[in-house]
């Protein structure tokens, strides 16, 4: 009796480390700053930015696109100089032949970093391998335009 008992735990034991390591290995689905995407293009990375430092790096004079993934009325009120309007519920079938090239320096943004995380990861996910989430436009000290 005590042989099946040990058998049983031994068992129960097995189970749950199974069970533990398939859940350890699904990770939750969350993509940390500066982490490989899921499906995403080798080399397909998630960056989070500050406004100072997506701003050091747009003045380091290499060409770059700003996605404002707002909507249209928020992107007619107040945007930053130079955007492109890619709202972040239709990035994923618009990226393709607004963003032809998987590889440019990408920067996106919204009103206060949400949205602008989701369209980053969407875009790594498509394989585009140069993105930058750089958070809210209600985080960005150096000017906007509108109309």
């Amino acid at each position: 009796m005590r042989k099946f008992g040990v058998v049983r735990f031994g068992a129960w034991i097995a189970a749950l480390l199974l069970c533990t390591g398939a859940l350890a290995g699904c990770g939750g689905g969350a993509i940390s700053p500066g982490s490989a995407s899921p499906g995403g293009a080798e080399g397909a990375v998630y960056h989070k930015l500050t406004a100072e430092q997506a701003k050091a790096m747009m003045d380091e004079g290499k060409p770059y696109i700003l996605v404002d993934v707002r909507t249209q009325a928020e992107y007619e009120t107040q945007r930053i100089d130079g955007a492109i309007l890619l709202p972040y519920d239709k990035i994923g079938d618009t990226a393709a032949s607004a963003l032809p090239d998987k590889g440019a320096l990408i920067f996106t943004y919204c009103r206060s970093g949400v949205r602008s995380s989701a369209a980053a990861h969407t875009l790594v996910e498509l394989g585009y391998t140069n993105v930058y989430d750089m958070g809210g436009i209600m985080n960005w000290p150096y000017g906007t335009v509108s109309g």
